[in-house]
Formats: structure tokens, sequence, C-alpha cells
């Protein structure tokens, strides 16, 4: 009976996760857009990551006069996790650092979306680095969790 609990926990996260598109992830979030990404941001430096960058787009839309529902994207890294990925395939490099994509669909639910590493895999055609991308996809799980819940 214990065994099954961990499974039922398992299969639960995976109906929360919604692949929008090929190697899209996005984990439906509790909070806005802000707060989502204010969630991400603080869980990514308390894991020494670095945030390379936060993007407000519907802040330039509306700058350009133009309007855009709460969208925002974060850029983060760790080179000690992102160039063993680049030395399996340095084309990954076009990919790295990582993004979360944060935002609100037309229904008004708040999403955190990022790249697949099982993606980023394919599409680089990475061979031999299993435990990196298992790194990789266990912390982008885990941060996304820490965002949305």
């Amino acid at each position: 009976m214990s065994m099954r609990l961990p499974a039922i926990a398992a299969l639960l996260l995976c109906t929360q996760l919604a692949h929008a598109a090929d190697g899209l992830v996005s984990v439906p979030s509790q909070h806005s857009v802000a707060a989502t990404a204010d969630k991400l941001e603080n869980a990514l430096n308390a894991k020494g990551m670095t945030v390379f960058a936060r993007i407000d787009h519907s802040q330039g839309a509306e700058k350009a006069g133009l309007s855009l529902r709460p969208t925002q994207v974060v850029i983060f890294g760790n080179p000690k996790v992102g160039t063993p990925l680049m030395n399996c395939a340095q084309s990954a490099a076009i990919d790295l650092p990582q993004k979360a994509l944060i935002h609100e669909d037309a229904s008004g639910k708040v999403w955190l979306s990022y790249n697949s590493p099982d993606y980023l895999a394919a599409r680089h055609s990475v061979s031999g680095c299993d435990k990196v991308l298992k790194k990789v996809a266990g912390a982008l799980g885990n941060f996304a969790k820490a965002a949305t819940q």
C-alpha cells in the first residue's frame, strides 16, 4: 500500500502538467503572473542560480501603444549545469540559459512554461548526458512547483 502513494502522487503531478506545444512543459499557477515570477526568482536565488533578466512583455506592449495579457519571461542558469550540457552538444548553447514563460491565458489562468529537457536533447542530438538531463529536468520541475503552488 505504501508503494502506491508515490505512484499516485506522481500521477497527480503529471495530470497538472500540460504540453501546450511540442517540447513545452506548462504548469498551472495559483498566483498572478507577477507573483509567480517573483516566487520563481526567489526559488532560483535560494538554489544559487543566476537570474540574468526578467522581461515584462506586456509592459513593452503598453509602451508601444499595444495591449497584451500579463506575460513575463525569466532568464536564468547555472554554468555548473549548462556547461556539461553544452559539452555534450555545443549547439544547446542557443537554448541556454534557461527561460521560463509566465503568462495569463484568455480565460485568466496563469501558466509557467519551460522547454522540456527531453525536447532539448532531441533538438540538439544530445548523447551521453543522461545524468545532466535528469538533473535539469528535476531542477526545472522543482522550480516550477515552488513558483506555482
